[in-house]
């Protein structure tokens, strides 16, 4: 299993996970994104009971089709699920407190930041990768502007001097993919522009063939 960082993350909600296909839906984006992708597992209000019962039979899609499993702020439900990867966030242990649990060997740890202050901290305490948004208007901060390129700009001045990657969230469509490939962003991170779709399987990969587009397009 490549241990390259994701291109496409495609994060749950609770609205996902409380549906009666959660488990089909998201198994057909893990196959859909395969190895240059990520299936997120995020669900606030969902139980644990409830995300260790999708979580297993998601690990072992995982091992077939090579998209990473990753946990939202519980790692120890992606190490009691062999998840490949768990997000911290301000609801989770530090990343620092994370390492005690998990070391970088056994599992990879990514960072949610909102701006270069948190990136300094996650990059300095380990983080392999950090999720940088909002950065377009999006319901989930109803009321909150977008933050813009001019953010991930500057979470890149602090994050390439560790080399580590970028992934932008917030109100993206594929359409924004070549522009924020353009400012450095190694990848996006995405709730409704995928699990809002007609077919979520579809919206998947049209976000890889933005990158592709976006990679052909690109000087050199």
């Amino acid at each position: 299993m490549t241990d390259a960082v994701p291109l496409v993350h495609a994060v749950t909600d609770d609205d996902v996970l409380s549906r009666p296909d959660a488990l089909e839906r998201m198994r057909a984006v893990m196959r859909a994104l395969g190895p240059r992708g990520a299936l997120h597992l995020r669900g606030p209000r969902t139980t644990t009971a409830r995300h260790f019962a999708l979580a297993v039979p998601l690990a072992a899609e995982q091992a077939r089709g090579g998209a990473w499993l990753v946990i939202n702020d519980r790692v120890d439900l992606a190490l009691a699920t062999a998840a490949r990867a768990a997000q911290l966030t301000s609801r989770s242990l530090s990343m620092r407190q994370a390492r005690t649990l998990a070391p970088a060997a056994q599992l990879k740890l990514g960072a949610s930041v909102h701006d270069p202050n948190e990136a300094n901290f996650a990059c300095k305490d380990g983080a392999d990768w950090l999720v940088a948004g909002h950065v377009f208007e999006t319901p989930s901060h109803p009321g909150a502007p977008g933050r813009g390129l001019g953010l991930i700009r500057d979470v890149l001045a602090i994050a390439q001097a560790g080399n580590v990657p970028v992934v932008a969230i917030g109100g993206i469509l594929p359409e924004h993919v070549a522009m924020l490939r353009n400012a450095g962003a190694h990848g996006v991170a995405v709730i409704r522009g995928i699990w809002g779709a007609d077919d979520a399987v579809l919206a998947a990969g049209r976000y890889l063939t933005a990158y592709d587009d976006a990679a052909r397009a690109a000087p050199g």
